[in-house]
Formats: structure tokens, C-alpha cells, sequence
């Protein structure tokens, strides 16, 4: 298979970028997109670089053999996109070094072609793109254009230099990993209902304007946090709490900065969204916005999905485009609606199948806390479990609701150290259950005698960081599975997690350890390595259970841990058990891990339950 390396160059100015509000893909099918040029360079052969009228470009673009090569780009969401939706390029096999490097280096470095070309000391990125600013093709003297053709072909070869040397030892079930990602935005079938997706926006301005002027609500009253906070309990929310650095007390958390607040901006229930935007001064929710971002997609055609690949220093999978499909509501009175507005393409039916508490079965299997994996093997309800535990009482039928709820919380949060403050808010937020401290507190110890091997992997975790720091080699977890190497935890597919630049300062209760991020030290303790190390885990058990399912079926989105798949009408019954099958898949590197999942089925995306 050749190697073929490509780099478009398109017009752009000031209303019309990706640098302002557009999304990639409004971007490349609006009617002002054009194509200066295009640097194309197959294997070790001399980048060539054409420039002309759309058809000229496309003659010059068929003289390749796309259907039996690998395509590499810097950011190939967009240069791939480009070949599929203007060209009709249908491409085999495609990669990205800005994934790669995100990969490797950690998304917290700098991806950019310029950052990355220094750090591998290949030639230096020029800077004639920023001359282009405003010009469409016919505006370039011959010098000009020859100037852009040249800075083109320089951003070809570094593309294809730092290729050689991320993707050498590059682990190859990423690489297709990252075509499948990738090929969910290039390759769209996915549908959009456009009259649903109107009525719903309609509907959701119309509620909006009703919320504020039933609540009566002037400036004064959503400013008054007593009367904010009656407002969010009224629409079934727990109102965020922290405690206040100057009164050490208990407080509303309604500031600009107090993420749990800013967190509500993107409650599932439009009718939150509404209030804070309210609070906030913002003219548009979140709903509407994404609605309207919809609504413009389905006007275009198809929904190209937009998942970034390695989104988190963990290899979690992200929302990307402005349109972050990994959050869409689920829950309050307009429900899943912008999910229902996601259709399978006719002949097809979606299947959303979801791995049960895949981070909770990592944890225990990892620590070693056997009593919690055999009950996963043994199909129990750990929640209830739990809640038998709390509230001393027989877990077959004595646990009601409310007691379940503090179970499911306690097992899916008190795994990696929650203090028993942030239980008690957590379980208000999430579930409206509340309890004071010293309960809180109690549950906390309940949860820690019961799960004692868990909480000592959190202090294997806490020495783990120290050796780390001394550069002393170190083996923790099930079958010595998770090492060190200098700042990294080595993970089971040939990446790792990188904490860089780990230093530490001496607190009250022992060294209290920081890694390097772009806005600023990050906190680094037993528990948050824990967590790391578990959602990074669970990352790579869903990604081999991913490419099982690629054998045979298109996986068209992945949203947390669940991965959604296009199977045909036909053979519907069979194709949603083979999904399950793939989603109960067990790598070799975790042998004895209990995985279980659950699916839905329907046309619509918001129907899978």
C-alpha cells in the first residue's frame, strides 16, 4: 500500500474561517469554499503541488491511487473531508499526525504542525498563509501563488516527516482506530430530521421565555442567590454548594469560575439551561444553539460525526466540531429530542450498545478486590449490594429506590477517593438525595472497610508517583500490569499516560504531587491516578471490542462507553447480538475481568433503550 501525504489550501477571511464560529464541516460545504491549491506527495516522491479551476484540481486529484493507499494529514478531518465531499474521493485507509501526536506526546503539548516540526527538528512551517488572508485564487500573482505552492509543499514534507517518525513504532490497533474515528466525520450516513429538529427549537424558545416570565424573574431575582437556588429546586436541581474561602462555610456556588455551576449550562434539561443562561447573560442556551447548528447540517446533507480521537491525557474519546455529540440530553421535559432528530440511513437500524459500569468492573478486577468482581461475574446488583451495606438491611428486598441511588453513587464515586464533602454533594446533585456530613462521612467508611484492596491501590497509586518522580521503576495492579516509565504509566497497548514535568511540594499530610498542563499545574494524588488509570483502561477494552465490531459492521459514533452501530434491517436480530458478543470481548490482558453490556435498537438515535 503507497503512502500518499496531503495538504489543502483553501480561501479564507475574516467572516469565513475555521479561527471564528464555523464548524469544520460548514466550513468546507459552504458555497464560498474554495481551493487555492493542493500539495500531494505519494511515498519518497517530490512533493507535487497543483493550483487551478475545480476541475482542473480534480484531474489532477484522479491521477492518484486513493483505493489502495494510506492517506496521511495534519488534522485529516479536514483534508479528508475535503477529497470525499468536493471530489468524491473515495479513500481505503486514512491516518492523522495530529491524532498521533495527541497520542503520544499528550494533549496537553501543543499539536500544531509549527510546534511539532520543532520538536522533531525538521524544517521550519512558513508563514505565507497568513498573506493568503482574503484572496481567492484569481487575486494571486503568478509570484504569489508560486510563494503559497511552496509553503504548501514544505507543510507536506514535514507532515510526511513527522509520519516516519510518530507512526514508526505507533501501535498499528490505534492507527485503526484512528480511521475508523476519522471515518465516521469523512464518510457520513448518518440522517438528520430536519422538521423535527425545528418544531423542537421553536418549542424550546417558547419554554424559555414562559420559564422566565412565570418565574417572574427580573435581574435582581436571579442575582439574589437565595431566590437563584428556589429557582433550580423548583426545576428538580440540587443547587451546587462549596465552601466559602473566606467564611470557611457552607455556600451557593453560583460564581462565573465555580465549574459545578458552569457545569449546569449544559444540564440535560433545556429548562436549566435557560436559568443559567439567564444568570449568566447569555442570550442562547446550549439547546438552542446545537439545535440550530443541527437544523443548518441537515440543511447541507448528511451528519458527519465529529469525535476527536484522544481527547483526554487518558485516550478518552471527545466531542469535537462545536456540536459535542457526547452530551446530548437524555433526561427533562423536552427528553432526547436532538438524539430522536438522528436517524440510521433507510435499509438500517441503529444499535447503541453501552458497557454496564466498565470503569467499576476495571477497578476492582485491577485492585484485586475479589468479593466486587465476583459479584459482576455473578450478574449481582452491586448497587443494591452497597445499599445493604449502608443501610444494614437485607439487599433482596429491603432496598428501596432513594437506597439504591446512594448505593449506585457510593460504588460509581467513592472508588477513587472521594471525600465524604464531595459525596454529600455529588449524591444532591445527582440523584437529589440529602444527607449531612457526619453521614456522608459514615457511608465513606462503610465504603472504604468494605473495598479495603481498592483503597490500597490508591496508596500503591500515591507511591507509584513517588517512584515516578525518583525515576525508580515500579509494578502495581493485577499481574503487575501498570509500570513506570520516567513520567508515564506505561498502559497494556504500547501508550501511556504522561504526567509531565512532575514535581511536588511538602503539605500537611505528605508530598502533595502537580504535572505540567497548558493552563497551569494539575494535581496528581492516589485516588485521580487511580481514576486515570481506569478510564484509560476502560478506554482500551472498548476500543478492541470497537475494532471487532468494524469486522463486520460500521461503529458510526462512540458517546462515553457505548458505541453506536448501523446494522442492516435485514439481519437486525443477529447483528445486535454480535455487537453484545463483541461488547462482552475480553482482551487477553485482562483475563478474568467480568464486562456485561446492554443495548437498544430503533431508527432513531434518542429510540435506543
Amino acid at each position: 500500500m503507497d503512502l500518499i501525504t496531503i495538504d489543502f489550501e483553501t480561501y479564507y477571511d475574516k467572516d469565513f474561517s475555521l479561527f471564528r464560529k464555523m464548524t469544520t464541516e460548514e466550513y468546507i460545504r459552504d458555497e464560498r469554499f474554495e481551493v487555492i491549491g493542493v500539495g500531494v506527495k505519494v511515498n519518497n516522491q517530490p512533493t507535487q503541488w497543483a493550483s487551478g479551476t475545480y476541475e482542473e484540481t480534480k484531474q489532477f486529484l484522479n491521477t492518484f491511487d486513493w483505493a489502495n493507499s494510506l492517506v496521511v494529514a495534519h488534522n485529516a478531518m479536514f483534508d479528508c473531508a475535503i477529497l470525499s465531499w468536493h471530489y468524491g474521493i473515495s479513500l481505503s485507509r486514512y491516518s492523522c499526525t495530529l491524532c498521533i501526536a495527541r497520542a503520544l506526546h499528550g494533549v496537553e503539548v501543543g499539536g500544531s504542525l509549527k510546534v511539532l516540526a520543532e520538536r522533531y527538528r525538521l524544517r521550519l512551517k512558513g508563514t505565507a498563509v497568513a498573506d493568503a488572508k482574503g484572496k481567492r485564487r484569481e487575486d494571486f500573482t503568478v509570484a504569489e501563488l508560486s510563494a503559497y505552492g511552496d509553503y504548501c509543499v514544505d507543510d507536506v514534507e514535514i507532515c510526511f516527516g513527522l509520519f516516519r517518525l510518530m507512526g514508526k513504532n505507533f501501535p498499528k490497533s490505534e492507527l485503526r482506530l484512528i480511521h475508523a474515528t476519522l471515518r465516521m466525520f469523512v464518510e457520513p450516513v448518518l440522517e438528520l430530521d430536519g422538521t423535527m429538529l425545528n418544531l423542537h427549537l421553536q418549542d424550546v424558545k417558547t419554554r424559555k421565555e414562559e420559564l422566565l416570565q412565570n418565574c417572574a424573574t427580573d435581574k435582581k431575582e436571579l442575582m439574589s442567590n437565595p431566590k437563584f437556588a428556589r429557582l433550580l429546586a423548583e426545576q428538580g436541581v440540587a443547587p451546587p454548594r462549596k465552601i466559602s474561602p473566606s467564611t470557611g462555610k457552607e455556600t451557593f456556588a453560583f460564581a462565573k469560575t465555580d465549574k459545578a455551576f458552569l457545569a449546569l449550562s449544559e444540564h440535560p434539561d433545556p429548562q436549566v439551561q435557560a436559568l443559567v443562561a439567564a444568570r449568566l447573560g447569555t442570550k442562547s442556551t446550549l439547546e438552542e444553539t446545537r439545535t440550530e447548528r443541527f437544523i443548518g447540517i441537515s440543511k447541507r446533507g448528511l451528519l458527519p460525526v465529529p469525535i476527536k480521537y484522544y481527547a483526554a491525557h487518558t485516550g478518552r474519546w471527545g466531542g469535537d466540531d462545536k456540536i459535542n455529540l457526547q452530551n446530548l440530553p437524555s433526561r427533562g421535559k423536552d427528553g432526547k429530542k436532538l438524539k430522536k432528530g438522528i436517524l440510521a440511513p433507510k435499509g438500517y437500524t441503529l444499535v447503541d450498545c453501552d458497557s454496564s459500569q466498565i470503569e467499576a468492573r476495571v477497578l476492582a478486577w485491577l485492585a484485586g478486590q475479589e468479593d466486587l468482581v465476583q459479584a459482576f461475574r455473578d450478574k449481582k446488583d452491586v448497587y443494591k449490594k452497597m445499599a445493604a451495606k449502608i443501610y444494614g438491611v437485607f439487599e433482596e428486598k429491603d432496598i428501596i429506590k432513594e437506597q439504591r441511588f446512594v448505593g449506585k453513587t457510593t460504588i460509581l464515586g467513592a472508588g477513587y477517593g472521594m471525600a465524604a464533602q464531595r459525596f454529600k454533594e455529588q449524591l444532591r446533585a445527582q440523584t437529589g438525595v440529602v444527607i449531612d456530613l457526619p453521614e456522608a462521612q459514615r457511608i465513606i467508611k462503610i465504603y472504604r472497610e468494605e473495598n479495603w484492596k481498592i483503597v490500597q491501590f490508591w496508596r500503591d497509586c500515591q507511591n507509584m508517583l513517588v517512584k515516578m518522580f525518583n525515576r525508580e521503576p515500579c509494578t502495581i495492579g493485577k499481574n503487575g500490569l501498570i509500570t513506570v516509565d520516567r513520567t508515564s504509566v506505561m498502559l497494556p497497548n504500547g501508550l501511556a499516560i504522561r504526567y509531565d514535568e512532575l514535581d511536588y511540594e511538602q503539605g500537611e499530610k505528605g508530598k502533595e504531587f502537580s504535572y505540567k498542563t497548558r493552563k497551569g499545574r494539575a494535581r496528581i494524588y492516589g485516588g485521580a491516578m487511580t481514576e486515570n488509570i481506569c478510564q484509560a483502561l476502560a478506554r482500551i477494552i472498548i476500543g478492541e471490542q470497537f475494532l471487532l465490531i468494524e469486522k463486520r459492521y460500521r461503529v458510526l459514533m462512540t458517546v462515553h462507553d457505548s458505541l453506536i452501530v448501523a446494522v442492516p434491517d435485514a439481519e437486525l436480530a443477529e447483528g445486535q447480538a454480535y455487537v453484545e458478543r463483541c461488547m462482552r470481548h475480553v482482551p487477553a490482558w485482562c483475563e478474568g475481568l467480568p464486562l456485561e453490556c446492554e443495548s437498544g435498537a430503533a431508527r432513531a438515535y434518542g429510540d435506543c433503550e
